[in-house]
């Protein structure tokens, strides 16, 4: 393993990975907050404080052990997940699709602001690899942050979003008996690259699509 490029690797990385999950994660905290449940502002965590969102095992050491055991090619991790008490939304069903949502969202629209930052480093003529680079990073992380987060397995948010959009009955009985396993199913169809063939190159692919198509003039 190269020191030196894994030191730069996390030096181009480390601001937009801070900023794709603190934003992430506060943005379902503001949203359930208008929704009626202040239960993450109770715990201090509608901030924008990275420290209250960091988990030192899912959002440190496991994304550095996997780069260092794989070699680079995978990294996974996760923030400390956001308290949130449906129960206490003005309409539970309905209010936990947009709880659930503002995650991803948050991603979808740090990744315009990057690209923003991309074409204002080409506007300028800033030719510095290093800024290039983390807009790019920047872009990449929280578009798989947005797409990853969007399938619909609970815990992760897509599977929230499923859960108010299915009736009750048998359904919603299923994703709450599976929830408990929802990690480690998803860790396993990450694995077995299950998930990245169905879900996330597709979804990727139009994501940068709708970005290159932004950039167009640029080029």
């Amino acid at each position: 393993m190269d020191i030196s490029n894994l030191i730069q690797t996390v030096l181009i990385y480390a601001l937009p990975v801070v900023f794709a999950i603190t934003v992430h994660e506060a943005a379902h905290g503001y949203v359930a907050r208008h929704f009626g449940d202040n239960t993450a502002e109770a715990m201090g965590r509608v901030t924008l404080n990275p420290i209250k969102h960091i988990d030192p095992i899912g959002t440190i050491l496991m994304p550095l052990m996997l780069y260092f055991a794989t070699g680079g090619k995978f990294v996974f991790g996760y923030a400390k997940p956001v308290p949130v008490n449906f129960a206490r939304l003005r309409n539970p069903k309905r209010d936990m699709i947009w709880v659930a949502l503002a995650g991803p969202m948050s991603n979808f629209i740090q990744a315009l602001l990057w690209t923003l930052v991309w074409a204002l480093l080409q506007i300028f003529e800033i030719d510095e690899k290093f800024f290039r680079e983390m807009a790019e990073g920047g872009i990449r992380v929280n578009l798989v942050m947005c797409v990853l987060n969007l399938f619909p397995l609970p815990p992760l948010d897509g599977g929230r979003v499923l859960a108010g959009l299915l009736p009750s009955g048998p359904a919603q009985t299923f994703l709450e008996r599976i929830e408990p396993f929802g990690f480690f199913i998803v860790m396993g169809l990450i694995i077995a690259r299950v998930l990245d063939t169905i879900w996330m190159q597709p979804l990727m692919t139009i994501g940068y699509d709708f970005i290159n198509l932004l950039l167009s003039p640029l080029r």
